[in-house]
């Protein structure tokens, strides 16, 4: 018997996966900006996206980074935000079916002081949640 629920599962855990990844979409970033900041503590009020000009400025003036914020045309994006405190950080986002963007940060397992960053502008269109959270009313 086991011989026979043995295969099955295997296929049954394939097709599931399969018909998982046929629902979602990878979103490419138009922009992105990364690099480091100092205080690890400022990492864990960090939002999953920013949606205003406003919201942006605040997040770039509290994590006290150089110049002033991109310019960034929040009618047709928004910007996705993903950190780590590995020494490096890469970005990869999906949207599905039913508009949850899904973003996450792959980071290296080195632990640095401080933390890493990638912020990133994404198409905002069809995009109802982030992670599975309302998008914000800034």
């Amino acid at each position: 018997m086991s011989r026979l629920v043995w295969p099955a599962a295997v296929a049954a855990a394939v097709l599931f996966a399969a018909a998982a990844t046929a629902q979602k979409t990878a979103v490419k970033a138009t922009k992105e900006w990364n690099g480091s900041v100092a205080d690890e503590a400022l990492a864990k009020d960090a939002p999953a996206c920013v949606t205003s000009a406003k919201g942006l400025e605040a997040l770039w003036k509290a994590w006290g980074l150089a110049d002033k914020a991109p310019a960034v045309d929040f009618a047709k994006e928004m910007v996705v935000v993903t950190t780590t405190r590995g020494s490096k950080v890469r970005l990869a986002a999906s949207l599905d079916e039913k508009g949850n963007l899904a973003v996450l940060g792959l980071g290296t397992r080195d632990l640095a002081p401080g933390f890493r960053y990638v912020l990133a502008t994404v198409p905002r269109d069809g995009v109802k949640t982030v992670n599975g959270k309302e998008l914000p009313k800034e």
